[in-house]
């Protein structure tokens, strides 16, 4: 395939400001078909951007057989409906994180892609920060020796704005599945995926009601290694802090700003490159590296990052976290 055909599902905030403008700047692919269940929505931006088919209906939309690829950029109580119909349409699908609102809805959705032989991918971009994939060649390269400690957090200051993002029932839960997932995937990858023993955790409900605003967690690894994680939509700070600090056996490395550091005979060496783009360029660059590579998969020059079965098992550690936080005690990861 040369060219991809793309519809997008779901016409808020991420779509409209990310998802289409980078797909209609892409040589290989092209935004053909729109669809949101806000039917003034999806008629304004289909007018906005030139797109001639406009949908309400998801089943509708999968009638059109030139439609190559989805993107599911919907609130996520809809991710699974509308990821499975497009899956067993023939469709291959791009759902933004998290992959579900919980367990069984992500493993329907992988079933789903299994069965139906279609590629999925979970949107994942800050694993396409032109940083973090500085950072993880760096530490595939062995330079940082073993990696014993990973630590990564997002937090946020206090925010009035109230969105489906604290709606449990909408969203599955609070910070923790919306940006704790982020930070998961992210210590993970830079870990290797090492497989997660035990799980402790705590949250907080300072600014909301039904869902957690804060929380922190500790993940312990079956090879002892370990994971914590920080996050809040509420702290009462000046700047919002994003980070991901990584400790080897023969240095350390952090994220937001690149920082690579590495013992050699005795001294500790800056090994930073020279050039580092600005935090704006990196968010703009992640969704372009990200969207870019899923078209690239589509059309079969490489196999998916950030799969849906990654995602899956980042789902299982969610509602770990969430048990913990819940019950007041470590809890233990169990495997099918």
């Amino acid at each position: 395939m040369n060219h991809v055909n793309v519809a997008i599902v779901g016409l808020g905030w991420i779509a409209q400001v990310i998802h289409i403008p980078i797909l209609d700047k892409l040589p290989d692919a092209s935004v053909v078909a729109v669809c949101d269940t806000d039917k003034a929505r999806a008629r304004y931006v289909s007018d906005k951007l030139g797109i001639k088919r406009v949908y309400t209906d998801v089943g509708e939309m999968l009638k059109e057989d030139d439609i190559h690829a989805v993107h599911v950029c919907t609130p996520t109580d809809s991710h699974a409906s509308a990821a499975i119909q497009c899956l067993q349409a023939g469709k291959d699908v791009l759902v933004e994180k998290p992959l579900a609102r919980t367990y069984d809805e992500a493993s329907r959705i992988v079933r789903a892609a299994k069965e139906s032989n279609q590629k999925l991918m979970v949107g994942m971009n800050n694993r396409f920060r032109p940083d973090a994939m500085i950072l993880r060649s760096f530490i595939e390269a062995g330079e940082l020796g073993d990696i014993f400690y990973t630590k990564g957090g997002w937090l946020q200051r206090q925010s009035d704005q109230k969105t489906w993002r604290t709606r449990k029932e909408i969203a599955g839960g609070g910070v923790f599945i919306d940006t704790g997932i982020v930070m998961l995937d992210m210590s993970l990858w830079m870990m290797g995926y090492p497989d997660i023993e035990k799980v402790s955790a705590m949250a907080y409900y300072h600014v909301t009601k039904n869902v957690e605003d804060s929380g922190v967690a500790m993940l312990r690894m079956k090879n002892g290694t370990t994971i914590t994680i920080e996050v809040s939509w509420s702290l009462n700070i000046e700047d919002d802090i994003f980070y991901c600090n990584v400790f080897g056996t023969n240095g350390s490395a952090r994220l937001n700003p690149l920082r690579l550091n590495k013992q050699l005979h005795g001294n500790l060496v800056n090994m930073t490159p020279a050039k580092i783009e600005k935090p704006q360029s990196l968010f703009k660059r992640s969704y372009e590296n990200e969207i870019r590579h899923f078209i690239g998969a589509v059309r079969g020059l490489h196999p998916v990052i950030s799969t849906g079965a990654e995602a899956l098992q980042r789902m299982r550690i969610i509602e770990a976290i969430y048990e913990s936080a819940k019950d007041r005690k470590e809890v233990t990861i169990t495997v099918d």
